[in-house]
């Protein structure tokens, strides 16, 4: 829904706080967690493994690709040269090179990722699987449904863009079948941008604080009876809490920000939303999706090591090193969950497109590599192992539905709590296993 009042309609779209339409939720068991927020960092397209996090020097040349490792700085971890900054820092991070699913299009895919569960009456085209009121719920709808707040701070902020290409809208970014009371607040703007707005949260000119109240008071006498949308009414509640709450508004503000910080995270899209992810963490805000790029940024069928090289490891390598650099020294990373992580991988075998002569990689979810920390997260080590040529998994695989249900415990979520849909039908929230290896100091 669209902030009413504002006129730049076209910035964000946020969902309401409670579920007036759904009733109260039956079965919202919570678990113990010091977690206060879970920053998803989604490499949208699916980053290439073999090129990154799990190379594979001893593999033929047609599978070992372009690039040369380095040692990080945990004896035995080696990741890819051109993500030295993350290398200087891999005591922080866990390193999973042992995820796994069988979902290789990228709208389930994504799906999977952003929901930890699978489509309802999943088909088997890209056309059969496009955003719609079916899908599962993304983590900031569920635990709105199942922890609603009334104090102007939603659950669940999404930057910086939706996953759009032509036709297809990618499923998994909203509330789905839960309704659109509990959609993520979604920011449409690059922040890099100059023309970032960043008092989109301000008040119109010629109206204060007193005037909105005024106008609250008067749009509650109004719906008092059986007149009007609860849903809508409940879009009005949250926008009027969101407008009178100077926390959210502030983390917008990145010119507030030293431009020496700004450089540190890089002025780019990738760079300056982390930077505005630990805004919103810093905020209160408990689920925060920070989209690395447009659908197809990682999807590097052509030209995979041009694209790698020249901006897409560099800007994650530099925005994911200052985010955990800022959420430590600020006393943040401790109860801050941060998973780096795509739909899938990328093929072991290097490949062309019809008509391309720049070769790359296709599309690959039998194994994948991620990255974990914060939170109670062990660093230093890399769980899990690919076969000799990054095909497979030789160990214990983890799926998006495992990430999800850590996602979920996390922020104090029992992944087994029920949720319904619009027509009252009972399921369980996530359908993944925590994954508690990444707390286990082995």
């Amino acid at each position: 829904m669209l902030l009413p009042s504002l006129p730049r309609r076209d910035f964000l779209k946020i969902g309401a706080g409670a579920a007036i339409s759904l009733g109260i939720p039956t079965d919202a068991r919570a678990t113990e967690s010091k977690t206060r927020s879970v920053i998803l960092v989604n490499l949208t397209g699916g980053m290439s493994h073999i090129d990154s996090l799990d190379m594979k020097p001893d593999a033929p040349e047609e599978i070992r690709g372009e690039f040369k490792q380095i040692q990080t700085t945990v004896p035995g971890i080696q990741i890819c040269e051109h993500l030295p900054l993350l290398a200087d820092r891999m005591k922080r991070w866990a390193l999973v090179r042992s995820l796994s699913h069988r979902e290789n299009g990228h709208l389930p895919g994504t799906h999977r990722l952003l929901t930890g569960s699978t489509m309802p009456n999943q088909r088997g085209t890209d056309l059969d699987n496009v955003l719609s009121r079916r899908d599962w719920p993304c983590y900031a709808a569920g635990l709105n449904y199942l922890r609603p707040r009334h104090d102007g701070i939603p659950n669940g902020v999404t930057l910086p863009l939706s996953l759009i290409e032509g036709p297809l809208t990618w499923p998994g970014q909203h509330a789905g079948f839960l309704g659109p009371s509990h959609d993520p607040m979604l920011v449409t703007q690059d922040p890099n941008s100059p023309n970032f707005r960043m008092d989109a949260f301000s008040l119109p000119v010629g109206t204060d604080e007193a005037r909105v109240e005024q106008r609250r008071s008067l749009l509650e006498r109004l719906g008092s009876g059986d007149v009007g949308d609860p849903a809508f009414r409940d879009h009005q509640r949250q926008a009027f809490e969101l407008l009178a709450s100077g926390r959210v508004a502030g983390a917008f503000r990145l010119d507030q920000e030293p431009l020496k910080t700004r450089e540190r995270y890089g002025r780019n899209q990738f760079g300056q939303s982390l930077l505005l992810a630990r805004r919103l963490v810093q905020a209160g805000v408990p689920v925060v999706q920070a989209n690395m790029g447009i659908v197809q940024s990682w999807d590097t069928h052509s030209d995979n090591w041009g694209r790698l090289k020249t901006r897409l490891l560099p800007w994650l390598d530099r925005g994911i090193a200052a985010l955990t650099d800022d959420l430590e020294s600020e006393g943040l990373l401790g109860h801050t969950f941060v998973a780096v992580l795509g739909e899938f991988g990328r093929t072991p075998k290097v490949s062309n497109l019809p008509g391309e002569k720049i070769p790359g990689r296709d599309h690959w979810a039998a194994v994948y590599s991620g990255l974990f920390t914060g939170a109670g997260v062990v660093g230093g080590r890399a769980i899990g192992k690919s076969d000799r040529v990054g095909a497979h998994p030789v160990t214990t695989s983890y799926t998006p539905f495992d990430v999800g249900a850590t996602i979920y415990q996390a922020l104090g979520v029992d992944p087994d709590s029920e949720i319904r849909d619009t027509q009252n039908r009972p399921s369980r929230v996530c359908s993944g296993k925590r994954m508690d290896v990444l707390f286990e100091n082995r």
